[in-house]
């Protein structure tokens, strides 16, 4: 007798999807960083492959985590470039304490529905419409 084992069933192929995780521990904000802030929240939101943001700060560290989905790098790559993106890049040391970037391809997003969805675009919904990932199967060879 074969052992049977567990495998995920195929799936379609799902369009690329990216995430720039902006995490920095905050100073003293004062209005050219509110300006700042706001213009750069407009030019993600008016760049062409811009999918949804999500934001969250821990009070316990004091940390601020930001996470911005992309379609492609490019995408990405056009807000970094951007003159106001720039221009808070150059005076960072004024309003905070460190931070960090994390670059990612997204390969999946799913949950239970009772969070609401933070992409502009439902494109990387699993291809039966469930939001819960494929279950595991036998596959016998």
């Amino acid at each position: 007798m074969q052992a049977k084992s567990l495998s995920r069933p195929t799936q379609t192929a799902q369009p690329a999807m990216y995430s720039a995780t902006f995490t920095f521990a905050k100073k003293q904000f004062d209005d050219a960083f509110q300006r700042l802030d706001q213009a750069i929240a407009l030019a993600a939101q008016a760049t062409p492959g811009y999918l949804g943001e999500e934001s969250w700060e821990n009070p316990g560290t004091g940390l601020v985590c930001t996470v911005y989905y992309w379609e492609t790098l490019e995408s990405l790559q056009q807000l970094m470039q951007h003159p106001a993106h720039l221009a808070a890049k150059a005076r960072q040391t004024e309003w905070l304490d460190g931070y960090h970037v994390v670059v990612s391809q997204v390969l999946r997003m799913y949950g239970d529905a009772r969070l609401a969805q933070v992409l502009l675009s439902p494109r990387l919904s699993a291809s039966n419409g469930s939001t819960e990932p494929p279950p595991l199967t036998e596959k016998t060879p």
